[in-house]
Parts: structure tokens; C-alpha cells; sequence
């Protein structure tokens, strides 16, 4: 529990006293997340994606993101999509195309995503942004746990993840509706609690499908958790299912409501 306190104290003190050293923590975020991601790859089915490539490429994704707007982010992902192949070119020619494809997945899986979170941070309010972000994804994932442990009947999706209920869900979009709506009204310039309503609804279904989408691949997989650095919670991929896509859902969504 502390040390989960005392990250989040990190993360919140980077986001709003030194946005530079938040990019950092991000861009490590990352390079753990493709490294997890990677060796599970390797250990249960015997992928071999070239780490090097895809470490660098992901956390110069992140950085350039923010440095340079999507743009620079988009080419920097271009080039590390790139970089991967070329890698592979010097292992074996065995299973090339599903190291290769596995690679590639990777570098829009992680690294993509995550680039939303740093181009959220380049507005004038964008540690605000970058806050509302993490609370909503935080408030649907506790609405839904909370809900769904005390109602929870139907199975939302039974083959994927099982512990998930569509009240669950319900629990999920309400949290994330009220919370939003707040947001949008206090917390984002120029924002008004409509729009947090509409926010709150794309977070739901977005958070939502991200776990299910991380359920999927450790099924896949056959793992309970993509790491275990966080004992008890799991490795960082397990702690990002959920925000990884709902970064670009968040950013686009404000870029319309507020502007850039």
C-alpha cells in the first residue's frame, strides 16, 4: 500500500511541479511495459522480439510527443516500427514474420498509446488534463470493481474475463459520468459538465475494453499477470490495461470540447 502511495505521490509532484520529469517517468513506464510484455512473449510462446529497438524507439515515442506534438510522435513510432524488422534481420530466419508481426503489435500496443498521455501534457492546463485522465480511468476501474463485487450477477464477457459483470459496467459508467462531469466543470479551462457526461461515457467503454483486451492476451498467453514487480497487483502492463487506451479517447475528446 505505501509504495503504491508513494508513487502516486511521484507521479502527481512530476505532473505538476516539473512536467519534464513526468515525460521521464512515463517513457519508463514504457520500457518496462514493452519489457514485460516481451519476455512474456518469449517465455510461454516463444516470440523473440528484439527488445533493443522497441525499448529506445517507445520511450523516444514519449518523449517526442511531447517535444514535438504528434508529428514528431507519429514519425518517431513510424521509425521504430521500422526499426524492428531491421533488427530481426540479423537472428535466425526462422518464425521472422511472427517475431516481426509480434513487434510491431507491440510498438502500437504500448508506446503509441502512451504518447497520447505527453501530447495531453503539452497545453496550457495540460497537467489537468493529463490528472483528468488518470481519475476517471482510476474512478470507472473502482466503480466497476466495487459494483460488480457487491451486485455483480451477469458475466459481461464469461470467456475473457469472467470476475467482469455487466452491472459491473453500470457501476463503471456512473462513476466515470459524475466524475467527469466535475472535471469538466472545475477542473478544464473553458470545459462545462456536458461534456464531462460524454467523457465519462468513452472512458467506461474504453477502460472496459482495454482490461478485456489484456484479459485476452494473458488467456492467450496462459498467465495470470504480465509481471510482478507491484506484489499483489501484478508487472506495470497489468496497471496500464486500462489507461493505455483510454489516453487517446481522452485526448481527442478534450482537443474537441477545449481546443489544444
Amino acid at each position: 500500500v505505501y509504495k503504491r502511495q508513494g508513487l502516486g505521490a511521484v507521479i502527481l509532484a512530476t505532473l505538476f511541479l516539473y512536467r519534464p520529469a513526468f515525460v521521464v517517468v512515463v517513457a519508463a513506464a514504457v520500457v518496462v511495459g514493452v519489457w514485460e510484455l516481451t519476455s512474456r512473449f518469449s517465455e510461454t510462446k516463444g516470440i523473440s522480439v528484439p527488445l533493443p529497438p522497441l525499448a529506445l524507439g517507445g520511450a523516444a515515442m514519449v518523449v517526442a510527443g511531447y517535444a514535438g506534438g504528434p508529428s514528431a510522435a507519429w514519425l518517431a513510432a513510424a521509425a521504430t516500427a521500422l526499426a524492428v524488422p531491421a533488427w530481426r534481420l540479423f537472428g535466425a530466419p526462422e518464425n521472422y514474420l511472427r517475431d516481426v508481426t509480434a513487434g510491431v503489435f507491440a510498438v502500437f500496443y504500448v508506446p503509441f498509446l502512451a504518447t497520447f498521455v505527453t501530447m495531453m501534457l503539452t497545453a496550457e492546463d495540460g497537467a489537468w488534463r493529463v490528472l483528468v485522465f488518470l481519475l476517471l480511468t482510476v474512478v470507472s476501474d473502482t466503480g466497476a470493481y466495487a459494483v460488480g463485487w457487491k451486485f455483480g450477477r451477469r458475466r459481461l464477457a464469461p470467456r475473457i474475463s469472467p470476475g467482469k459483470t455487466r452491472e459491473g459496467l453500470l457501476g463503471a459508467v456512473a462513476a466515470a459520468v459524475v466524475t467527469g462531469a466535475l472535471c469538466m466543470e472545475f477542473l478544464i479551462d473553458g470545459g462545462v459538465w456536458w461534456q464531462g457526461i460524454l467523457l465519462g461515457l468513452a472512458v467506461a467503454a474504453s477502460a472496459t475494453l482495454g482490461d478485456l483486451g489484456e484479459s485476452m492476451i494473458k488467456r492467450d498467453l496462459g498467465i495470470k499477470d504480465m509481471g510482478t514487480l507491484l506484489p499483489g497487483h501484478g508487472g506495470i502492463m497489468d496497471r496500464l490495461d486500462s489507461l493505455l487506451p483510454t489516453a487517446p479517447v481522452v485526448w481527442i475528446l478534450l482537443l474537441v470540447f477545449v481546443g489544444s
